[in-house]
Formats: C-alpha cells, sequence, structure tokens
C-alpha cells in the first residue's frame, strides 16, 4: 500500500562553518497538495531546499521520495527523478535567448549530429508559454527582460520538466499582482494534475491564499505543521518568530523640517518624464507604482548611476550636479539598491569589508588601514542593528536575506547620509527582520534624516509613509498624504 505523502525527510542535520544550518529538521508533503514552508531568514528553508535538489549533501537524516529512500549527487539526478526547482536567486545567461536558457542542457539536437536544431527549442518555448498563458518573446536575449519576465520564465522552466515535485523558492519576490494571480492559476493546475508544491514565501496574504498545509522552522529547527486554515496571521508569526510581533510597522511620529531634498521636472528618454517631488528632514516618503512606473530609474537618476537627461536637484536649497554615486555621497546621499545580491552586496567578501566600502576613508592612518577602529566600528553596527553572524569574517553571502539587508544599511549609516533612499529594503525578508529594519527607519527620521522608500508592497508604503508619491509608466500622476491614502486610493491615483 503505497504512502499519501510524496516527500519524507526525517532528522535532516546540516552544518557550514560556525552555523548549524539545520538541526534534527523534519518535512513531510502529501501527494497533490501545496505546502508552505514558513520561517525566518535564516531558519533553514533555503538550505533544506538545496538538499532535497542535492545542491547540498546532509550530514545527517534520511529523505524518502515516493516512497522509496533517496540520495541526490546533484540537481541533474533531482530533475531526473522528478524534482524541479524555482531558485529564490535569479541566475539567467543573460546574452542567450529565452528559449536556449529554459532548454540548457537539455537541447533539442537534429538527430545524432549533435547540432543543436534552435527552431524547435523556439517552437517548444512557444507551446509551454502558450499552455501557461505567458506573453514572453522566446527568441528575446534574457538580457533585455524585465526581472519579472526573467521571473516568470524561470517558473516556466521549472515546470518544463513535467516534475512530481516543484519547489518554488520566493517565485512571487519580483513580479506584479497580476502575475502572482498567473502563476496562481498554474499551481491549480498543477496540482489538479497530481504534481505536489512546496512554496516558500515571506508574502502572508499568498501563503493563505494557496496552501494547503504549512511547516514552520526557527533558528534550524522543526516548530510544527498544521493545516492552513487551522492558523492566522498572528499565530503564524508567533511560530516562526518564537514571539508576538505586535507591530509590523512600526512607524513612530518625528519632526518634519524643512527640505533636504528637491527634484525638478526631471525626465530621462523611455525611463520617466517631468517628476517632481521634495522630501523634507525627519520624514518618510513612500514612492507607490507598479512595477516598470519608473520609480527605480527616477532614483538611479538622483544618484548619479544614470544621470536625467534633464531637470534640477536641489539639496537644503542648492541646486547640485550629480553625474555619479561618488557626487551623491559627497552631497550625503545613500542608496540601498533594489537587488541586494546583484548590486548591493559584495557576496564573495566578508561582513566587515561590506561595510566600510564606501566609507574607507574615514579608517586610514597616514594612509593606512587603521583595522582596530575598523573592528571596533563594524562590532558596534553588528550589535546595534542585530546582525546575526558568528563574527564580522563571516562571509557577506553565508547570512541570510535580513541580515545581509541591515549590513548594507550599516555600510550607508558609516557615511552619516542626510538623505538614505531606500529601494525595496524589506524585499525577501522575513517578519522579523522587516520589523526592525522599520523601527531604524523610524530611529533615523527622528534623528532628522529625510528618507525615500520605494516599495511594492503597499501595505509597507501605507504603513510607513508620511507622504505618498504615486508613479505610473514614468509620470508622477499625484501624491497623498498619510491620512487620505489607501491601497484603492494609490491605484485610483496611479490609473487617473
Amino acid at each position: 500500500m503505497g504512502t499519501e505523502y510524496i516527500l519524507e525527510m526525517e532528522n535532516i542535520t546540516k552544518e557550514f562553518p560556525g552555523v548549524k544550518a539545520l538541526d534534527n529538521i523534519q518535512l513531510k508533503i502529501k501527494k497533490g497538495s501545496v505546502h508552505g514552508l514558513m520561517g525566518e531568514n535564516g531558519a533553514g528553508k533555503s538550505t533544506l531546499m538545496k538538499i532535497i535538489f542535492g545542491i547540498y549533501t546532509p550530514d545527517k537524516g534520511t529523505i524518502k521520495f515516493k516512497g522509496k529512500e533517496l540520495k541526490i549527487s546533484g540537481p541533474k539526478e533531482a530533475v531526473n527523478r522528478g524534482i524541479s526547482m524555482i531558485h529564490q536567486e535569479l541566475s539567467p545567461v543573460p546574452y542567450m535567448t529565452v528559449a536556449e536558457n529554459i532548454f540548457l542542457g537539455r537541447e533539442y539536437s537534429f538527430g545524432k549530429t549533435g547540432w543543436v536544431n534552435d527552431k524547435k527549442m523556439v517552437e517548444e518555448a512557444r507551446k509551454l508559454f502558450e499552455t501557461l498563458n505567458m506573453d514572453i518573446d522566446p527568441t528575446a536575449k534574457m538580457k533585455d527582460l524585465s526581472i519579472a519576465n526573467m521571473q516568470m520564465v524561470e517558473i516556466a522552466t521549472a515546470v518544463s520538466y513535467n516534475a512530481d515535485l516543484i519547489i518554488m523558492d520566493e517565485p512571487t519576490s519580483a513580479i506584479t499582482e497580476k502575475e502572482v494571480e498567473q502563476l496562481f492559476g498554474i499551481i491549480r493546475s498543477l496540482q489538479a494534475k497530481g504534481v505536489s508544491i512546496i512554496y516558500i514565501s515571506h508574502k502572508m496574504d499568498e501563503i493563505f491564499k494557496i496552501c494547503d498545509e504549512l511547516t514552520v522552522f526557527r533558528d534550524g529547527q522543526y516548530i510544527g505543521t498544521k493545516g492552513a486554515h487551522e492558523l492566522d496571521q498572528d499565530t503564524l508569526i508567533q511560530m516562526m518568530v518564537g514571539r508576538e510581533i505586535k507591530q509590523v510597522f512600526h512607524k513612530e511620529e518625528a519632526d518634519i523640517r524643512e527640505v533636504a531634498l528637491s527634484v525638478q521636472n526631471l525626465s530621462r528618454k523611455g525611463k520617466f518624464h517631468n517628476v517632481s517631488f521634495e522630501v523634507r528632514k525627519g520624514e518618510i516618503l513612500g514612492i507607490a507604482g507598479l512595477m516598470g512606473s519608473g520609480r527605480t530609474e527616477v532614483i538611479e537618476s538622483i544618484f548619479g548611476i544614470d544621470p536625467p537627461d534633464s531637470g534640477e536637484v536641489y539639496i537644503h536649497g542648492k541646486k547640485v550636479k550629480i553625474k555619479s554615486p561618488k557626487d551623491a555621497i559627497k552631497h550625503k546621499v545613500a542608496l540601498l539598491t533594489e537587488d541586494r545580491k546583484l548590486t548591493g552586496a559584495f557576496l564573495p567578501i566578508s561582513i566587515r569589508e561590506n561595510m566600510i566600502i564606501s566609507s574607507i576613508d574615514q579608517f586610514l592612518t597616514f594612509g593606512y588601514l587603521n583595522k582596530k577602529l575598523v573592528d571596533k566600528t563594524c562590532k558596534e553596527q553588528v550589535k546595534k542593528l542585530n546582525i546575526k553572524t558568528p563574527h564580522i569574517d563571516q562571509l557577506i553571502m553565508n547570512l541570510s536575506g535580513g541580515n545581509q539587508q541591515k549590513v548594507l544599511l550599516a555600510r550607508w549609516l558609516l557615511n552619516d547620509p542626510d538623505i538614505l533612499i531606500l529601494d525595496e529594503p524589506t524585499r525577501g525578508v522575513d517578519v522579523g527582520a522587516k520589523s526592525e529594519i522599520h523601527k531604524l527607519m523610524s530611529k533615523l527620521a527622528q534623528e532628522g534624516k529625510a528618507i525615500i522608500m520605494i516599495s511594492s508592497e503597499l501595505p509597507e508604503v501605507l504603513g510607513m509613509s508620511d507622504r505618498v508619491v504615486v508613479m505610473h509608466e514614468g509620470q508622477k500622476k499625484g501624491e497623498l498624504n498619510r491620512e487620505e491614502a489607501d491601497q484603492e486610493k494609490i491605484l485610483e491615483v496611479a490609473y487617473s
């Protein structure tokens, strides 16, 4: 008699230098179910998924797949056994086409010649997109796609393997609400065919909408499994963090003073047009809008990454020309970028080096790095921002997403900026770290910093902003104060 579980994991343990990532973890996934895996960053979710997919080997424990013990030597074997995975971090081959990326390592060829049949791959990719109701050109180069479409290609690739179990690690971190609904439609159709899904997300509304069961990990340990209908958001958060988080959006009153930054009629061809706004000392200004609305492009122009074609920028009432990030830093402007892995963290180096890289001059004595001062300062930042790490020599790539984000915040705070621009500050960050980042934002506003926050999560925009600028298709569509702003009003302004 067959088991009702497609996957059974018992006593899984995995250690890395200085960190016990998994401590006797268990997980059971029913056939044809959508099983949510919950926990703060660093709880062990992604590590366990990499074990299932053959990227890591467990130090201890047993895995059964379809009732038989499973030992996987690598991702290729996992795919051959019927397991596919949508990875949290996108890793496309940018100069290859969409079709080539989908069929990478399993290309169609002309018989035994070994010549790749590009036409057949494009045809099959097109059929796949039609089945999944995705409007993506299979002949386009990956580098020319938006982050959202890259994510949809990753989803399509995982589905194309016809797997019995699909792991979805943060599949919606970079896609719009419309695409999330599209993904949920795909999940439901897969479920109807008996496919099992492991679903990891920090977005609570998604978890309760799509999952049948939820398993919670905390600090590498198994906490429990319950039916999604048995839990509410507050109970789930308490299971995840081991404490009650009463205020997810920790917004405190601050004294809002004179204008710190003013932009007037900023334009860049093909990206945004005639954008004007200002932010004051002590104020958190939220910028809302769908992906592709021009939000990130505007703030990258202000920071000198891609300077505007026209328009003016004023800092503390004085007109400035910012032609590069170096100029922005001189004017005490800081930018926490949208993608911490791609444009924020230097992954192969330590926490210490990542922290001081933008403020290294202040640690030089007669041209030499004052290591004692560096260590003292970095340890103070680790304590102040509650960064979970055994030591400051730890590689930043070994930290959870939330702790990486705190290191990047520490980097900019060492420059003591007057204007702090935060682009998606809590994307891919667990509820505990999210709450800590929000508290820090409130504290910085109270200290007189001017903060600009871009977020795709409207509850975050509404919860943290004193005012909200609404953008759509490269234009500023309107501005709302805290009292009048709600989700409906923001969408109404965006499409006005």
